[in-house]
């Protein structure tokens, strides 16, 4: 995957966005696109302050799911071993239902099954 050069990676801390929190930032949603392909699609990425939150919609049913990394400044690794996901009822919904968590390798697994 394209974060593994992430993995154990501390990440610079700053007021703006770094260059290479960014590059990380693009890695993520480029390797969250080829592990739901085909199954869900991206509609919403968000890169905030050194964390990232978006809205995956399951091609099957139109359901929406939610996920989000914390800061990888202050939690590392935890990009990929612990994102929330739950159930939204569209891609602005923040809410939605319950939190649960999964690694970034069972991503699409756990979406589909929340789905």
């Amino acid at each position: 995957m394209k974060t593994d050069k992430y993995i154990n990676y501390t990440f610079e801390s700053s007021s703006v966005k770094t260059e290479e929190f960014k590059s990380f930032a693009r890695a993520f949603k480029g390797d969250i696109k080829e592990l739901i392909q085909s199954d869900f699609e991206l509609v919403s990425f968000s890169v905030g302050h050194f964390y990232i939150s978006g809205f995956l919609k399951f091609n099957l049913n139109g359901k929406y799911i939610y996920f989000s990394i914390s800061d990888v400044r202050h939690f590392p690794n935890q990009w990929r071993t612990n994102i929330l996901v739950r159930t939204a009822e569209h891609e602005k919904d923040y809410t939605g239902g319950s939190n649960n968590y999964t690694t970034l390798e069972n991503l699409k697994h756990n979406a589909v099954m929340l789905a």
